[in-house]
């Protein structure tokens, strides 16, 4: 298979906003990609599972090594279409493999002759998988009902498959090479020990809004509101005195929270699948954060090994468990929460959420008030009769968090790529420093209607003051109100500080570049 057909099935992905029309387009490549791939079947697997990464944005190797300084100059595009998706990912795999001295120049090396095998469009699509940046309209969800389609058979079935083997990849090889596609998917179970991807929250902007979303018609529903904690997102899996911790994207961290091993092997079963949050607490009960918490457990970098020891000295985690998966033997993704709610509280307690049952908004209300004073990120309003649907946005969870907003001036922006082709997208955000100019925070393209884009194209167009091609350098001049999740340290940016889950709600041509809030201001809110 091409990386050429890769790009221009995305490029016709991006191109619509249908959903159906997304997921026939990913389809039929699949289609081709299985048939073409017959006559090879020892190899088939892999391509099939590139292919299904590319469509959803994503390089199978987590890290590469490479940052935009090295997408900025890249080489001369080949004027003929000459890489295969394998050829891709062994280069990448390459690259990723390498560490210790001369890395560094070898992974540029390496880089440079993969990029110029790549034709323009190629190194387009290229830029945009390793920047994580690939604008097209279909994420992992499009890409797993594309999966069913071409498959044919129910996207409720491939979407299990998915969440119980934690990878769309190997489920997508199954489906479309097997001769009884469903039952290739119903070999995909739980396994204590084998990551499984974790159900995920919808949002509401307020209680009221998230009760409207889980009650019913008929009468007040009873729900559940868990207290939202700043953490990370924890899986752990026990079987005897094996234990091992996962985060959200399902990278294994267990030898760096020997603290949250302990408390998990203290427990009174030894055969559980949980779900929970590792949250760092200060002394005075407060938690600490976010980026301090996320350190602590970040992956070590190749040839960094710490000590136990050396851990013992840093913030100690502790966990908090939410929900159950399995216990005893017994799955229990299918059960309703009310039933695996009672259940952890006889496996993890002490060690779980804070929760409150209600059907009352106002009690609920009172509760998320409660949270906000003690530190906690929100809450999460959770349905009591809905199953763990793992891996997507379902109807069973929603979550509440106050919402921070920051007047700031755009710095930059970038030229759009797929669907934003011709439009300046991607803006560079800048907080106001008092001693002059202005410190940047990071960059954001959500939020953006077509109506926001062709506007900002026109709007700093007018204020260009240099363009490399990629990145249009703007006067400092156009204030944009953004919302944001909270705050953590960074060394990308030089302010030390990087935004959160950055928005776009509105630009603000009420205000001038010398209103917009300072530094001081950010540092402040970041408790810095």
């Amino acid at each position: 298979m091409l990386l050429a057909e890769v790009a221009a099935t995305s490029d016709a992905v991006a191109a619509t906003r249908s959903r159906l029309a997304k997921r026939a387009a990913i389809a039929e490549l699949l289609h081709r990609t299985a048939a073409g791939e017959a006559a090879e079947a020892d190899q088939a697997a892999p391509n099939i599972e590139i292919v299904v990464a590319y469509l959803a944005g994503e390089l199978r190797q987590r890290r590469t090594g490479l940052g935009y300084a090295a997408l900025r100059d890249l080489p001369p595009p080949a004027t003929t279409a000459t890489l295969t998706v394998r050829d891709v990912d062994a280069a990448f795999a390459s690259m990723a493999a390498l560490e210790g001295p001369g890395s560094a120049q070898a992974r540029s090396t390496a880089a440079a002759a993969l990029f110029g095998a790549a034709t323009e469009r190629e190194q387009a699509f290229l830029r945009g998988l390793v920047a994580g940046e690939l604008r097209q309209g279909a994420l992992d969800s499009v890409v797993v009902d594309a999966v069913a389609e071409a498959a044919g058979v129910p996207a409720a079935a491939v979407r299990r498959a998915v969440m119980l083997r934690g990878a769309t990849g190997p489920v997508a090889s199954a489906a479309l090479l097997a001769d009884e596609p469903l039952a290739a998917l119903e070999t995909f179970t739980l396994e204590v020990g084998r990551p499984v991807r974790p159900m995920l929250a919808a949002s509401a902007p307020d209680i009221a809004a998230a009760f409207e979303k889980l009650g019913s018609d008929d009468a007040p529903a009873e729900l559940c509101v868990d207290v939202k904690l700043d953490g990370i997102r924890i899986q752990v899996h026990r079987r005897g005195d094996e234990v091992r911790v996962v985060t959200r994207s399902l990278d294994d961290i267990t030898d760096r929270v020997p603290e949250i091993v302990e408390v998990v092997r203290a427990l009174s079963s030894d055969d559980l699948v949980l779900d929970g949050e590792a949250l760092g607490v200060g002394p005075d009960g407060v938690p600490r954060p976010f980026q301090e918490t996320a350190a602590r457990s970040a992956t070590r970098e190749a040839g960094g090994a710490t000590s136990e020891a050396e851990l013992a000295s840093q913030l100690q985690l502790t966990p908090f468990f939410f929900d159950v998966l399995h216990a005893d033997g017994r799955d229990l993704l299918d059960a309703p929460l009310r039933e695996r709610l009672a259940v952890l509280d006889e496996v993890a307690a002490p060690h779980t959420v804070r929760r409150l049952v209600t059907s009352d908004p106002e009690a609920a209300a009172e509760f998320f008030a409660g949270a906000l004073r003690e530190g906690q990120e929100g809450v999460v309003v959770k349905s009591l009769e809905a199953p763990y649907a793992a891996g997507r946005r379902g109807a069973g969870w929603v979550k509440v968090k106050p919402r921070q907003t920051l007047d700031l001036v755009v710095l930059a922006v970038e030229r759009g790529s797929g669907r934003r082709q011709g439009w300046l997208s991607n803006i560079h955000l800048g907080a106001r420093d008092p001693d002059g100019g202005f410190v940047m925070l990071g960059k954001t393209f959500k939020g953006m209607t077509d109506e926001m884009l062709e506007w900002q194209t026109a709007r700093f167009t007018e204020l260009k003051t240099d363009d490399n091609g990629w990145v249009v350098t703007v006067r400092p001049e156009q204030v944009v109100e953004i919302a944001f999740d909270g705050l953590q340290r960074s060394t990308r940016y030089p302010g030390g500080l990087a935004l959160r889950f950055a928005r776009v709600l509105r630009y603000r041509d009420d205000k001038s570049a010398a209103e917009a809030d300072t530094i001081e201001t950010v540092r402040s809110l970041a408790g810095f």
